[in-house]
């Protein structure tokens, strides 16, 4: 069976990988080095099982640029394609995935199409009757940064927004996939499958919220936020996930979930989801606040990514911070190694560990690491459990 993955990002990718184990499998992607990447065996993102199964796992995996020779002949298409979100029009752009709906229905009229791409609530449904196109259904991804492909092979859930036979039928080819037994399985329609991913991400969010405000709290009362984060995530209805201080929530999904969830609301009375995309804002003032107020005349920004094993820094909470920073006049340096330009956001990166921290009256960092250990005085973190 042929089943093509349309966008090679972490969500495309792991399902590629993940579905190639059994059936054949093309991933089509609009970017030459990713497809030339994938094709030698080389993964374009970091993801530690993803690198081992592209080398040491017999997979029927192969990528294209070509559209035609992607979807002709597929049984299924994945669309994995990035839907960002659009500040102008309050809803993720979905731009790409509406491109692909009305290709796969030109090309092969025949295929199901899963989408994956993250989308506002009631989009399935309204893409069904815009291009007169039943099998399209919606299925949610549940997946960290760096363990895209653990996660798809150890599933917390798996969610189908259909009931039909086309979905079941994906649903067991995933199945099938998983090392996980006893996978739990819920069948929806599209719109509630659709409100689930938005939901999840925005609970994760309010959590991150929430003990960043307990940390804003602790601090400005010069109380000890570490036992005081000990003893509320004690309690096992509490627990102690996602409960290390932050400079917020950023990163490929919380941000623009959040936000979508919130513009979905439009009418309907709320006050706490409104609060959690307000509250990320407020956090990054606060930090920012902390900072300048130990008057540095130069700031280093250690790392721009999220987390430790990541190369992503879309939407990294340290940047907002790093804003609200030089808004003030202060001089903003940055020491990332993935990024090869001599400047971002017209401040300096600083090739050379050493001479950052040299140069750095104060050292910002989301996370610690051994690396600025030895010039711990000069950080300022609020990581307290040194976990993502």
């Amino acid at each position: 069976m042929k089943i093509t993955v349309a966008g090679i990002g972490y969500v495309g990718l792991s399902n590629a990988i993940l579905l190639s184990q059994n059936n054949e499998v093309v991933a089509f992607d609009i970017s030459i080095k990713r497809v030339e990447q994938l094709n030698n065996k080389i993964s374009p993102i970091i993801d530690p099982e993803i690198e081992d199964y592209l080398l040491n796992k017999k997979l029927n995996l192969s990528s294209t640029l070509d559209k035609y020779e992607a979807i002709e002949d597929s049984e299924f298409v994945v669309i994995a394609t990035p839907t960002n979100y659009d500040v102008e029009t309050n809803f993720f752009n979905t731009v790409s995935v509406e491109a692909l709906i009305n290709d796969i229905r030109t090309i092969n009229p025949n295929a199901a199409i899963i989408i994956k791409s993250t989308v506002p609530v009631g989009f399935t449904e309204k893409m069904k009757m815009q291009f007169n196109y039943e099998d399209i259904f919606f299925s949610p991804e549940f997946l960290r940064e760096g363990s895209a492909l653990f996660d798809n092979l150890y599933p917390s859930r798996i969610i189908i927004g259909a009931k039909s036979n086309k979905a079941k039928k994906f649903l067991s080819l995933i199945k099938k996939a998983t090392l996980k037994k006893d996978v739990e399985v819920l069948l929806t329609q599209s719109t509630e499958a659709e409100a689930i991913k938005l939901f999840s991400n925005t609970y994760l969010a309010m959590r991150v919220a929430y003990f960043n405000e307990l940390d804003t709290y602790s601090e400005s009362h010069e109380l000890n936020t570490k036992d005081i984060i000990t003893g509320v995530s004690s309690d096992p209805r509490i627990g102690n996930h996602y409960n290390n201080p932050s400079f917020g929530y950023g990163g490929y999904c919380l941000p623009k979930d959040t936000k979508q969830l919130k513009a979905n609301y439009k009418d309907i009375p709320n006050s706490l989801v409104s609060a959690i995309v307000d509250a990320n804002s407020t956090r990054k003032d606060f930090i920012a606040d902390s900072v300048i107020k130990r008057n540095p005349k130069v700031v280093g920004i250690y790392r721009l990514i999220m987390k430790a094993g990541s190369d992503n820094y879309r939407e990294s909470s340290v940047q907002g911070v790093m804003k609200r920073i030089k808004a003030k006049g202060i001089e903003v340096i940055i020491y990332e190694p993935i990024i090869n330009d001599k400047a971002f956001f017209n401040s300096k990166v600083i090739k050379n560990l050493n001479k950052f921290k040299e140069i750095s009256d104060i050292i910002v960092a989301n996370r610690i690491t051994d690396e600025i250990k030895d010039v711990e005085s000069k950080v300022y973190t609020r990581d307290l459990f040194e976990t993502d």
